[in-house]
């Protein structure tokens, strides 16, 4: 039987929404949210630059595909996750997801959908290899990345300066093959 694609147990993958951009915004207001993000100092950001961010996003669909993660029963937004950077001569990219309210966060959602979003990027984009960036003191990241199957395939050290202190940022990747090995 064929999988419904972008759908699973509790979540689906769709379209962002003009009615999402109130919600995100507010996360971006975050700086606990934000600092798992990016390297960039936290810079809390307004609904309009929210707006445009979403908008580019939508904007080079060859390129870069960004999803809503939603609660398949309520439709509530839950996240975002991102397939950027898609070098489709090489069949590689990168993916990123984002759990907006902290009581989504360590319930299997990212679990759900990052499962979601490597079949699509494996199945129906037929991509090669998917990689992802994670800062080392966000472990709870870490270990969903592991347990999924990605592999660490390098270090920046001590690339980021936070709070006093010097962070590593991890690379992984998993290829194809691996995640249809799992």
């Amino acid at each position: 039987m064929l999988q419904s694609l972008l759908i699973g147990d509790r979540l689906r993958l769709n379209a962002l929404r003009d009615a999402d951009i109130p919600l995100i915004t507010a996360w971006y207001q975050d700086q606990n949210f934000l600092r798992n993000l990016d390297a960039i100092p936290v810079g809390l950001r307004s609904e309009s630059s929210v707006r445009e961010m979403i908008e580019g996003l939508m904007k080079r669909p060859t390129r870069d595909y960004g999803f809503a993660i939603r609660k398949k029963d309520t439709d509530e937004l839950v996240g975002l996750t991102i397939l950027d950077g898609i070098l489709w001569n090489n069949g590689t990219c990168h993916v990123s997801i984002e759990i907006g309210e902290p009581s989504h966060r360590s319930r299997g959602y990212g679990r759900e959908a990052m499962e979601l979003v490597l079949d699509f990027a494996f199945q129906e984009l037929n991509l090669h290899a998917v990689s992802l960036t994670v800062f080392s003191y966000n472990e709870p990241a870490i270990r969903l990345y592991e347990k999924l199957g990605f592999t660490k395939e390098g270090v920046r050290r001590e690339y980021l300066h936070r709070d006093g202190k010097r962070h590593d940022l991890y690379l992984y990747g998993m290829l194809r093959r691996e995640w249809e090995a799992r």
